[in-house]
């Protein structure tokens, strides 16, 4: 009989004093389409209109963010912030604003009012096409999977998308509430991301924060879909906590986050085995990374786009990913595989791998779900695992595979 397995779960950073009741769920009821929600595990923030945008040059996104925070401040906004989606491919056009206000509240998880579940997806006639199909999906894995036994590279992450279209308008602060509510201890976003159109999700992964010297990252890898019934969950779980597949593929991701974060860093602290952490359709292989900042100049932005894109999200070594990726991937992943997040002037922060998303368009929704794949992976178990992954947001729309 196993053992109930360890469970990580998002933690604050700090503790609000005295959260009020409804606090949290006041901004997420506020939300409209065209504005910038955030939940995270240390706040809820609201953002608001535009006062400035982040420009698209040739200089480094922390430099362009830090001249536009830094003009904004001249320009006598008080406490300007960025908030917005950064593509999976850092040479795109990020998609990232100073707002005209922003408010926040402490997180979702600090407010009672956040366990009253939504209202349950209304009836759709939902067309679904999957890109690639599973079987040139499963295709792909098992030629990646054959180049890694030829020693071409050790991994990649290979997605696959849903394309949903439904003659009804889209309600999307409906579906935000859905995915609010359903894990509120993880990161939930609703950013324009171009007009008309919105990027929505609830992540379980921590890219990078900071919040004064401190520094936190909290890369996944590894993963298995969870079960309705109790005892099974528990087995998968402490299955996964022994996969030799799935601790090599968490071990080659928290060793890049190790090596990126290093230079930047006066310590670090790598725990030496990974625990659980879960959200409502899956179960992960987590580490917690802590250390100190070297240089208290360095913002979160800086050390998100080091460690930008890891091994969870592309591969290794990242060039040959990347080139997999563009050769098996039948689509642009856009800001899917990205990050989300803000960072203010002091260069605090929290930015956030953008997975368990999509996009949304009039009465489009463009789904994405990867897996890592590795030497002893099986394209049957991938595909498996991003149709779990796919629940997320299918649950939040009230449509099935």
């Amino acid at each position: 009989m196993p053992t109930a397995p360890e469970v990580a779960t998002h933690v604050p950073l700090a503790e609000p004093a005295h959260p009020a009741v409804g606090a949290a769920t006041s901004l997420l009821g506020a939300y409209t389409p065209g504005a910038r929600f955030l939940g995270t595990p240390t706040r809820t923030l609201l953002a608001q209109g535009t006062h400035s945008e982040v420009p698209h040059d040739e200089r480094p996104l922390p430099q362009r963010v830090a001249a536009t925070l830094d003009a904004a401040r001249a320009a006598g906004h008080g406490a300007p912030l960025v908030v917005g989606a950064v593509p999976f491919d850092q040479t795109a056009p990020a998609a990232l604003t100073v707002p005209a206000t922003a408010r926040t509240a402490p997180p979702l998880t600090a407010d009672p009012l956040i366990a009253l579940p939504a209202d349950p997806p209304a009836a759709a006639r939902w067309d679904i096409r999957p890109v690639p199909a599973p079987e040139e999906y499963g295709a792909g894995v098992a030629a990646a999977v054959e180049r890694m036994w030829r020693g071409e590279f050790s991994k990649v992450v290979l997605a696959r998308t849903l394309e949903l279209t439904t003659p009804e308008a889209l309600d999307i602060p409906a579906m935000l509430q859905r995915l609010a509510r359903r894990d509120p201890s993880g990161y939930t976003f609703a950013l324009p991301t171009a007009p008309g159109r919105t990027l929505l999700g609830a992540s379980p992964e921590l890219l990078v924060s900071r919040r004064g010297h401190r520094v936190v990252a909290n890369p996944l890898a590894g993963s298995t879909p969870r079960s309705d019934d109790l005892a099974e969950d528990v087995r998968r779980a402490a299955a996964l906590l022994e996969s030799a597949k799935d601790l090599h593929e968490h071990a080659v991701v928290v060793d890049a986050v190790h090596r990126a974060l290093a230079p930047y860093c006066a310590d670090l602290d790598v725990p030496g085995r990974p625990t659980l952490l879960r959200t409502a359709t899956m179960w992960h292989l987590s580490t917690t990374v802590t250390g100190t900042l070297a240089a208290p100049e360095t913002s979160a932005l800086e050390l998100a786009c080091a460690l930008h894109p890891t091994p969870a999200v592309c591969g290794t070594p990242t060039d040959t990913a990347r080139q997999v990726i563009a050769d098996t991937e039948p689509f642009d992943r856009g800001f899917f595989t990205g990050m989300v997040g803000w960072g203010d002037a002091s260069g605090d922060g929290e930015w956030v791998v953008t997975i368990r998303c999509a996009e949304a368009e009039e009465r489009a929704l463009r789904l994405y779900a990867g897996a890592g794949v590795v030497a002893a992976s099986e394209p049957a178990a991938e595909t498996a695992e991003t149709g779990a992954k796919f629940r997320t947001f299918l649950s939040a729309v009230g449509a099935e595979l």
